[in-house]
């Protein structure tokens, strides 16, 4: 339904608050609990890849046969409170702000991916998170292509924290 993918974004704007909340959670804690644990238990490239993993998973899941999945935002929010919690404070200011101010979850995706890189290398991190978080960037962007031509020709959808009333 909706956009016919399973990010929290088409789950909150089809199903409203009730089924969104928790689908957003669950998306973060996809990215978070791998790339915590394996960076804890391992090694930080390890808590990378697990981080990686995740937001390949969630892009294209096995159990739909490796179709479309969701765009990566949230799981890719948790890798980075896994592995750079600073990096993903961060981000998630920006999410916020920019979803506030502009409505359309989609922008808001996209300031926040461009800001890991940036804030990667303003706060110090390591050169695997810089890199990694150059990538995940350019991920999310990529998924993000029909938002943008919507976003550029004026027909994206804001976001509601309502569903309208049927008539």
């Amino acid at each position: 339904m909706g956009s016919g993918n399973i990010g929290a974004t088409n789950v909150w704007r089809t199903y409203g608050r009730k089924l969104g909340i928790p689908v957003i959670l669950l998306d973060l804690a996809k990215g978070f609990v791998p790339a915590l644990v394996a960076t804890l238990t391992v090694s930080h490239v390890a808590g990378l890849l697990a981080g990686g993993a995740a937001m390949i998973g969630h892009a294209r899941p096995i159990f739909l046969r490796f179709a479309k999945g969701g765009k990566m935002v949230a799981t890719t929010g948790g890798v980075f409170f896994g592995l750079a919690p600073i990096v993903g404070l961060t981000c998630l200011g920006i999410w916020i702000v920019v979803f506030v101010v502009s409505r359309y979850a989609s922008l808001a995706s996209l300031a926040a991916a461009i800001g890991m890189p940036v804030f990667s290398f303003v706060y110090g991190e390591p050169w695997s998170v810089r890199a990694f978080s150059a990538v995940a960037a350019v991920a999310v962007i990529v998924l993000h292509r029909a938002n943008l031509k919507r976003l550029r020709m004026g027909t994206e959808s804001r976001f509601h924290f309502r569903r309208p009333a049927r008539a």
